[in-house]
């Protein structure tokens, strides 16, 4: 005869353990919930690029745009200021109105360095584009990312990212 926990224990059906597990679960599925619908848990944190952008000026390194007029829906997700060994290089990440997301990198490093650096080695030239005040050039970058680059005497400005064409376009036009 089997002890009398065993006997407890074998008497127990798989429709218990599912109860039991749903017991567990429906409180986690309510607070993940909550969290995804009220408290905004998929939007990503948003930051203040404007002291990043006044770092940079205030260094003087290179001449510094900041975007006007990118409209609603563009949010600063990161923005940071550095000097590199070979010059200063400012950056400003932006989740688009789609969700994607886009790059804006202002520097003084030599663009055979900066290039590679951002693009990787292989980015390569894709084309011309005539935007804004400039004409910028079209580069293949990581993975599937597009970039445009505008290549100037004292900076090169690089806008980078998985976006779509018209916003890699529209951040580009607003920095230019």
């Amino acid at each position: 005869m089997p002890p009398p926990a065993a006997a407890a224990r074998s008497e127990r059906s798989p429709r218990d353990m599912a109860i039991s597990l749903l017991v567990l679960l429906i409180p986690i599925a309510l607070l993940l919930a909550f969290y995804r619908g009220f408290l905004g848990g998929d939007e990503p944190n948003t930051v203040d690029p404007a002291p990043a952008f006044e770092q940079a000026k205030s260094a003087g390194a290179f001449p510094v745009s900041e975007p006007a007029e990118l409209g609603d829906g563009w949010r600063a997700v990161r923005a940071t200021y550095r000097t590199a060994e070979d010059g200063a290089i400012l950056r400003v990440g932006y989740v688009t109105p789609e969700g994607r997301g886009l790059q804006l990198v202002q520097s003084n490093v030599p663009p055979d360095r900066l290039l590679p650096a951002e693009l990787t080695d292989a980015g390569r030239p894709q084309g011309r584009t005539d935007l804004g005040s400039g004409t910028w050039q079209r580069y293949t970058a990581r993975g599937n990312e597009q970039a445009l680059v505008l290549l100037q005497p004292e900076r090169t400005v690089i806008v980078v990212g998985d976006a779509r064409d018209n916003e890699l376009r529209a951040l580009a036009t607003a920095v230019d």
